[in-house]
């Protein structure tokens, strides 16, 4: 098993971050690496349940299941259902801690999957840099560094 933990330092408080993250279905409006999203059957994508199916800007495609979303806790987590990364067993969590020092707020994301033994490095580089990290960057850049 496959573990990617990643995390940054966000200026901005965490409940304004969090009115953009929470967005299930919003990925393309911070992650610069999704092209569009939609979620399936029309249900809405705060429902735990929910399948979003979207599409990277490299054209691949992606379908997650939002397993659990707080509002409170200011945290989601999903799994991914289809993906072109070869991952099985993937589960990620997204979770915002405010930061009493400051308007800004502490991001981290984690993720567990099972891959190849020989592409658990590549996957982990992948996840950790490319998806999260990326994501992190684009929100720093929105909300400023911290």
């Amino acid at each position: 098993m496959v573990k990617v933990y990643t995390s940054s330092v966000i200026g901005a408080p965490a409940d304004r971050v969090w009115r953009v993250v929470r967005d299930f279905n919003g990925l393309p409006d911070w992650h610069p690496a999704i092209a569009e999203s939609r979620i399936e059957n029309g249900v809405p994508s705060d429902r735990v349940g929910c399948i979003r199916n979207f599409t990277l800007k490299d054209g691949g495609r992606i379908r997650e299941q939002l397993l659990a979303l707080s509002d409170f806790d200011y945290s989601f987590r999903y799994s991914i259902l289809e993906s072109p990364m070869g991952v099985t067993d993937y589960i990620a969590d997204f979770r915002l801690l405010p930061v009493t020092d400051g308007d800004q707020c502490f991001a981290e994301w984690t993720a567990e999957f099972d891959c190849a033994p020989e592409r658990e490095g590549e996957l982990a580089e992948l996840v950790g840099q490319g998806v999260f990290q990326g994501g992190f960057d684009a929100l720093k850049q929105r909300f400023g560094a911290a």
